[in-house]
């Protein structure tokens, strides 16, 4: 177990937690690991995305994307590394045509690192988390169903300077989205 892995830190607000996005400098990563995040602000697109339909227009979405773009412009970066374990669920195939086709467009640097199921990459934590300007870590906690706890600011150096190395080894690892997503069709079937 790392050290990220087995200690704890401090519970973030919902709006300590919404400070990082407005206030980060330089870079935002995010290291996604699950298959299934349960986010009930997803629930009808999911269930919509399940049925075959139009998704539909989500305020929520085009919230973040205003907000990528304006940090792009600004000259910060948004990054992240989804670990996504093949053959993709159905979420993970939700969540790159919902979430992930828009996000780069509007200037996200998002990754996919893919694995066959019962591996993991070497050297890569089963853990997510946001580091912001590579000094504040923020773990994300899940319930096993995939519901979001409380995240946590850790302070502990170590633990920050792992999440670094981390970040760095998936960022290696991975391939662009837009790269991963032509091996698919529109809803992330394999072809």
């Amino acid at each position: 177990m790392t050290a990220a892995q087995g200690q704890r830190g401090r519970p973030v607000s919902e709006e300590e937690f919404d400070r990082f996005f407005t206030d980060f400098l330089h870079t935002a990563f995010r290291l996604e690991t699950l298959q299934k995040y349960d986010m009930t602000y997803e629930e009808e697109h999911f269930r919509r995305f399940l049925q075959g339909k139009d998704l539909g227009p989500s305020s929520a979405l085009d919230a973040w994307g205003h907000s990528l773009r304006q940090k792009v412009r600004e000259g910060r970066k948004h990054s992240r590394v989804h670990v996504v374990v093949e053959p993709l669920t159905d979420y993970v195939r939700f969540e790159c045509v919902w979430a992930y086709q828009p996000n780069v467009a509007a200037g996200e640097d998002i990754r996919i690192l893919p694995v066959k199921e019962g591996e993991w990459p070497q050297g890569i934590p089963c853990l997510d988390y946001w580091l912001f300007d590579s000094h504040h870590l923020v773990l994300m906690r899940y319930t096993p169903e995939g519901a979001m706890l409380p995240p946590e600011l850790v302070d502990d150096s170590e633990q920050i300077v792992a999440a670094n190395v981390w970040r760095d080894r998936a960022m290696h690892m991975s391939i662009p989205f837009v790269e991963y997503a032509k091996r698919f069709d529109a809803a992330m079937r394999s072809q």
